[in-house]
């Protein structure tokens, strides 16, 4: 063995140009050291009764086979046959032997440490590290040799060598030393050993990316260590990506993964490992750990980013447990478990898990509570943010009990109490269940029990007054509300910014605000566009403050591209057009609004505004304002004067002539333009409207019918109105509304023009051939409400599908 140190301890290592280490001082081995059988030299020497003497390990399995084969039991040296299998320990031998190995072990281990060294040659280097493992493998005992002869920090000097097969033999050196002996662990932990080891973790898809896993698995065994490892910055973060890596090594994600359990007996570990993505050792001891752990466990989730997926399922693992903690522990227990519900309800799908998990009732409870038991402002507020947050998942609560008399979250007595905190907290928490109205208003199914409880607790005017407020999330929130709820109370939200001071600037301060456009900036303006249209008080205030020239730059801006467009442009633009469009409502009292429409061409913007496809809301409120300046043309077209008959044509009428003027509209008779009197026989709005006729959405489509229908209405030129319909293609497309019967305002809205139309005979006699339409109108006579049934007997009597018996008898009407 002593003349082989090149090969004899891990010959496939080492390097074709063997290096013979210098052996003075080395003894020469004897043959009596020598076991016959293994060719190695003894540890426990036994001789049999011949005087021959084997490993002991050896000779037995010698006899074992010897008896299994059923052969005689012979010396395996001399061949001859033994009456005993009796071993006598060679007691001299093994102590000369041990003694013989100590003085060489000595001499190699210095040689071993005269070649740790970065100046030595890589070959020296990987022999030397190959006879510390060899000594380490073949006794325990040997690691201490190890660890007095200060072999430790020189193997730790070898992983900054430039050769990679020497730092990995070094990483794979200290991990042999450190196995199974606490001391060796111990010297390890000292200075920025750990930490180089970690730094070997960053080498991708290496060899020594695999043997600093494997030596810090086995570092990981000591407690002491595992703190150690979590305080190196970045530790954790990569064992956690090699521990769920798919394209590593089997064996390297294995021992990331079990370094990790181990690192688990430190708290610290754990809470970083949770920031990585690792929750489940932290849920686990929220689940399972004592009290203290539990509530430390709890505190650290509420402080928690976690993604909607991991929400979740921490909501599946820790939502009962934390919900039970949040009802019954003490208050430090509490305020760490709603901080942690707060973290994870902010998800709908985790939400829906709390929900169900029974989370609503302790927190209406907590929210409602006065008196000794009651939550500190501060843990209110939490509470109220929970809510808002399950809230806005969407979940059917008018089908969950929350109070001791089965009360749902949009009874009448529960609004009312969060309608009373609204009024009563401070701003934070006012903002948080302003948004869980906002949820419960969301709903259709909901969103009438809570304008029941608003209107019997007389709270719309406190509503009101946070338009005002100077905070912004509190402000958003009461807008978003009042914008759910001006469907359903329009008038009485109308009624509330009329009659009370500022609030209605200030919501027209927000719309008009020029730093893009805000989910404020929406809602402002759709509770807004939600308001009665025909109220003409708002509507005056409105002119008065300003609001429409206001609304017409933002329009033009959006339009000409000047405004930055988000996922709020929509709503937006759609609300603006509809705010825009309210003014055209009161035009026949108001003509304050008359001048604005002429001031801004209001009639060419609609018109315009009806190409805006992909924004059904835009088109149609653009088509209704049409319709409603269409029908006020008839008012404002301006007739010729004519001259005064002269002295003789007043006595001779013979020589009178009525004198010629041009250019008169042929549906109004008189001076039309659009921007002036809002006739749409200019700027094509006609065309636009008929090419609406055969939308996707039957809104816009009877929005348009409704425009076009100005045209045929009394007090213009019907026939001339029917040659406009004829000349933009229109007629066709009217008759196929009433073919298509989609809802009954269409169907009523169709039969009306059809029957205006069919009065023109030559239309009259055409549509008579077509059987479809007769049937259509057969259908709406038979099945329509009163008056359509009335319209549509006329429009038969015109294609002579019934008699007309006026001429029969002239006295009936």
């Amino acid at each position: 063995m002593a003349e082989s140190w090149d090969g004899s301890y891990d010959a496939g290592s080492q390097s074709d140009d063997s290096y013979h280490f210098e052996r003075l001082h080395i003894e020469p081995i004897y043959d009596a050291f020598v076991c016959p059988l293994t060719k190695q030299v003894m540890r426990d020497p036994v001789t049999l009764e011949n005087g021959q003497t084997f490993e002991r390990e050896a000779i037995e399995k010698w006899f074992k086979e010897c008896k299994e084969s059923g052969r005689k039991l012979v010396c395996p040296l001399t061949l001859k046959e033994l009456r005993s299998t009796e071993l006598n320990p060679s007691i001299a031998l093994r102590n000369t032997i041990e003694e013989w190995t100590a003085r060489n072990e000595s001499v190699q281990l210095d040689m071993a440490r005269r070649s740790l060294s970065l100046g030595s040659s890589e070959s020296d280097i990987m022999r030397a590290l190959n006879y510390v493992q060899y000594i380490c493998q073949k006794s325990r005992s040997n690691k201490h040799v190890v660890r007095n002869a200060e072999l430790i920090p020189m193997i730790v000097d070898m992983l900054k060598s430039s050769s990679r097969r020497v730092r990995c033999k070094a990483l794979e050196t200290l991990r042999i030393v450190a196995e199974e002996d606490a001391d060796n662990k111990e010297i390890m932990a000292v200075g920025d050993t750990v930490r180089t080891v970690v730094k070997f973790l960053s080498q991708e898809a290496s060899k020594e990316r695999e043997e600093a896993v494997f030596l810090l698995y086995e570092l990981s065994k000591s407690e002491a260590l595992c703190e150690k490892i979590g305080s190196i910055n970045g530790a954790i973060l990569i064992l956690v990506g090699m521990a769920s890596s798919k394209s590593e090594n089997v064996l390297t994600v294995e021992k990331a993964d079990q370094t990790l359990e181990n690192l688990e007996k430190c708290e610290n570990n754990v809470r970083q490992m949770a920031e990585n993505g690792r929750l489940q050792p932290l849920l686990t001891l929220l689940l399972e750990g004592p009290p203290e752990t539990k509530l430390s466990m709890a505190s650290y989730l509420g402080e928690l980013v976690l993604n909607n997926d991991v929400k979740v399922f921490v909501a599946r693992t820790v939502g009962s447990s934390l919900i039970n903690i949040m009802k019954s522990g003490n208050m430090q227990s509490r305020e760490a478990a709603l901080k942690a519900l707060n973290q994870i309800s902010s998800c709908e799908a985790s939400a829906k898990v709390l929900i169900e998990a029974g989370i609503l009732p302790p927190l209406v409870k907590d929210l409602f509570t006065v008196g000794v038991n009651q939550l500190p402002m501060r843990l209110k507020e939490v509470s109220a943010t929970i809510l808002a947050n399950v809230v806005s998942s969407g979940y059917d609560f008018d089908s969950i009990s929350v109070g001791p008399d089965h009360q749902t979250l949009v009874s009448e007595d529960i609004v009312h109490n969060l309608l009373h905190l609204i009024s009563n907290t401070g701003p934070a928490i006012e903002c948080k269940l302003l948004q869980v109205l906002v949820g419960l208003t969301f709903s259709p199914t909901t969103v009438l029990n809570v304008v029941s409880a608003i209107k019997s607790s007389g709270a719309t005017i406190s509503l009101v007054q946070f338009i005002e407020a100077p905070q912004k999330d509190l402000r958003v929130a009461s807008i978003k509300l009042l914008q759910n709820l001006s469907p359903h109370m329009g008038q009485e939200l109308a009624d509330a910014l009329r009659g009370t001071a500022g609030q209605l600037g200030s919501l027209i301060k927000v719309i008009s605000e020029n730093i893009g456009i805000t989910e404020e900036q929406a809602a402002a303006v759709g509770l807004l566009a939600d308001l009665p249209e025909r109220d003409l008080g708002l509507t005056r205030q409105m002119l008065d403050e300003g609001a429409f020239q206001l609304v017409f730059s933002r329009v033009v801006r959006i339009r000409q591209g000047e405004t930055r467009g988000n996922r709020f442009v929509t709503p937006y633009l759609e609300g603006l057009v509809r705010v825009l469009a309210r003014v055209t409502f009161v035009l026949a009292d108001e003509p304050g609004a008359i001048a604005l429409c002429r001031e801004h061409n209001l009639a060419s913007l609609f018109t315009e505004l009806l190409q805006s496809n992909g924004l059904d809301n835009v088109q149609m409120f653009s088509a209704m304002a049409l319709e409603n300046l269409s029908q006020e043309s008839k008012n404002l077209t301006r007739f010729p004067e004519l001259p005064a008959p002269g002295f003789c044509s007043s006595i001779f009428p013979c020589f009178s002539k009525q004198p010629v003027i041009t250019g008169l509209c042929r549906l109004h008779r008189g001076t039309c333009s659009l921007k002036e009197s809002f006739c749409i026989l200019d700027g094509q709005a006609v065309e636009k409207l008929v090419a609406l006729l055969d939308h996707t959405n039957e809104k816009v489509v009877e929005a348009a019918l409704a425009a076009l229908s100005t045209l045929l209405d009394d007090g213009v030129d019907i026939e001339q109105g029917v040659m406009v319909l004829c000349e933009a293609e229109g007629i066709k497309p009217i008759l196929d509304v009433l073919l298509e019967k989609r809802t009954d305002n269409l169907r009523r809205r169709a039969v009306w023009a059809v029957e205006r139309i069919l009065r023109t005979d030559d239309i009259a006699y055409e549509v008579s051939g077509d059987p479809n339409v007769s049937t259509a109108l057969v259908d709406a006579f038979q099945h329509g409400d009163y008056r359509s049934r009335q319209i549509a007997e006329r429009a038969l009597k015109h294609v002579d599908k019934i008699p007309n018996f006026s001429g029969v008898f002239p006295n009936i009407s």
